[in-house]
């Protein structure tokens, strides 16, 4: 049994930083393809935010390129999202998964909030 615990979320002001982390529980013993973020505001779709594959590539979605910073540690199943330079828009729920094999999303964070002030 696999479980993602999230930390870092919290409250900061526009031109911040926040360290999101995404960790594994239990028995892990699972080859992973991809880990990453989700995020959702209130009255809006889930976006894709980051992933990062087993081989070490990336992909961000177009508004957090260039600020955001998507990281793992395969040793300690972990997954990270520096975010820097952040905005208002940035604000939601942010979400971990883990996909074990192509587009599964096998495994959820429980979600952690990030708030940024104007």
């Amino acid at each position: 049994q696999v479980q993602l615990v999230e930390s870092g979320g919290g409250l900061v002001q526009a031109g911040g930083s926040l360290r999101l982390s995404c960790a594994a529980s239990g028995s892990f013993f699972i080859s992973i393809t991809a880990m990453g973020w989700y995020r959702q505001a209130p009255g809006k779709q889930r976006e894709l935010v980051a992933t990062v594959t087993s081989g070490g590539g990336t992909n961000y979605t177009a508004s957090v390129k260039g600020r955001f910073t998507i990281s793992r540690d395969n040793a300690k199943n972990t997954v990270y999202l520096q975010m820097n330079s952040l905005k208002p828009e940035d604000t939601a729920v942010y979400y971990c998964y883990v996909d074990k094999s192509t587009w599964t999303r096998d495994y959820w964070g429980q979600g952690t909030q990030v708030t940024v002030s104007s």
